[in-house]
């Protein structure tokens, strides 16, 4: 994930993990911050029964119940209102938004070096 600032420029301790770059999502034409974190792992857990590691890709309830609960958690952290269910989110959320969503967490940012390096036999 990109960084947003430095933590000298966040206010944060030196050391400090660097904050990330906040992803929002458009629901009904509202925009909403919408990131993983701890609380939306739990959430994800408390209503699935199941660890996020266990989330099966294919199963759009699953994948939308996850996108809620990082919706929900975002939203608790920076004092946002989000009353929506996951069928309300659902029935106003657009499919492309959803795909930037994982598509967003499943691929390096720009910028980010890549850490597997491939090594060519000389000729």
């Amino acid at each position: 994930m990109a960084k947003s600032k430095s933590n000298k420029a966040a206010g944060m301790p030196a050391g400090a993990p660097p904050r990330v770059e906040l992803r929002r999502i458009v629901i009904a034409g509202k925009e909403y911050p919408c990131r993983i974190t701890m609380g939306a792992m739990l959430r994800f857990k408390r209503a699935t029964g199941h660890d996020v590691s266990k989330l099966d890709s294919g199963n759009i309830e699953e994948l939308l119940t996850f996108v809620h609960c990082c919706i929900a958690s975002a939203c608790n952290v920076d004092r946002i209102e989000f009353g929506l269910t996951v069928e309300e989110m659902a029935d106003n959320l657009e499919p492309d938004a959803l795909n930037a969503f994982y598509d967003g967490i499943s691929s390096p940012s720009a910028g980010e070096a890549d850490t597997e390096k491939k090594t060519v036999a000389p000729a």
